[in-house]
């Protein structure tokens, strides 16, 4: 294995549980710089972690020697830092969302595939234990055919969590719930059932929050298989709970919620996951969970980087996500008050 020399780009609230994971992981990878702009948050993440620290993020770009970057800046920042990544052939590991529309998220994917540079996106729901046995039972047809998947995303943000400027706006996050929290649990649920033919729903503002887009949405799904499912998400639902995929088959029911995952089979056989963990992140404190998750996607990448191959969440994977998103934004009503625009959607 090779050790890789790596660049975090971003030094905000994503940071800490990539930080953690490559302290764990220092055979495989050196933190060559650290980087942020800003002078508290470098002076923050120096009493926490031992990196070298950069204020220079065109040190970094003409540093040969360093084989890829975690980039961990906003949103809107993204097509700009990964476009100059890819050109200097440095690979890049991306925070979610991929960009703040899906047309940017589009061309960024193509400049790292034109590029010939490895792509991954940070979703790192699959990495749990329970949804990684939960893939492996429905790879091995032991729920039989899928009759129905529904997903339930309610979070919860106080207010003061957008009175952050940028925070839950279209400019620098490209929306609220959905691309902020829910695309984590919508990635994971379409790995695990496949893709979305239709949706509709609603997707508001709700009077829990002040902020320019949705913190509410409610949609019903059919998918390209057959199946059918809703979908809520929502970070208005104090104190926040666990994220919840709960899959119907023919043979039996899988219940994931957070990081465990329940089954019953018809014959009585049951199987269960259990994390000594909870789920985190679903309250006022979004960083509030273990390392884990980030530690198995970071190893992932860095065995992708090793073994020529692309990674398990490739950029392509996550435009599915967004692609979803965009469609439950714009869902089908005829009743109500859309605010967020109205049709016939396919995901």
């Amino acid at each position: 294995m090779t050790r890789r020399r790596i660049a975090l780009i971003g030094l905000g609230m994503a940071v800490t549980p990539h930080a953690r994971s490559l302290i764990d992981l220092q055979e495989r990878a050196e933190v060559a710089y650290a980087f942020s702009p800003t002078a508290a948050r470098r002076e923050a993440f120096a009493s926490q972690f031992p990196f070298p620290l950069c204020a220079d993020l065109d040190a970094i770009i003409q540093d040969s020697s360093v084989d890829a970057a975690i980039v961990l800046t906003p949103a809107n920042t993204h097509l700009d830092i990964v476009q100059r990544c890819a050109e200097v052939g440095k690979h890049v590991l991306l925070e979610k969302p991929v960009e703040i529309t899906t047309e940017r998220a589009t061309q960024l994917v193509e400049i790292c595939e034109q590029s010939g540079v490895t792509l991954g996106i940070v979703l790192q729901h699959r990495f749990r234990p329970a949804s990684i046995r939960l893939a492996e039972l429905l790879r091995e047809g032991t729920l039989g055919e899928i009759v129905s998947c529904s997903t339930t995303i309610e979070l919860w943000r106080p207010q003061s969590y957008y009175d952050e400027p940028g925070r839950g706006s279209f400019a620098r996050d490209g929306g609220g719930v959905l691309i902020s929290q829910g695309i984590h649990t919508l990635d994971l649920m379409l790995s695990l059932v496949g893709p979305v033919a239709e949706v509709c729903g609603y997707a508001t503002t709700s009077p829990v929050h002040r902020m320019e887009t949705e913190d509410l949405v409610m949609a019903a799904l059919r998918y390209e298989s057959g199946a059918l499912g809703t979908v809520i998400a929502t970070t208005a639902a104090y104190p926040g709970f666990p994220e919840r995929i709960r899959i119907v088959g023919r043979y039996g029911t899988a219940t994931l919620e957070g990081p465990s995952l329940e089954v019953a089979f018809h014959d009585g056989r049951t199987e269960k996951v259990h994390s000594q963990t909870t789920a985190g992140g679903t309250g006022a404190d979004p960083m509030a969970f273990p390392h884990d998750w980030h530690r198995g996607l970071i190893e992932d990448f860095l065995d992708a980087l090793d073994q020529d191959r692309p990674p398990q969440v490739t950029g392509r994977e996550a435009l599915k996500a967004h692609h979803l998103i965009d469609a439950l934004i714009n869902a089908e009503s005829s009743v109500g008050d859309i605010r967020f625009g109205a049709g016939t959607n396919s995901a």
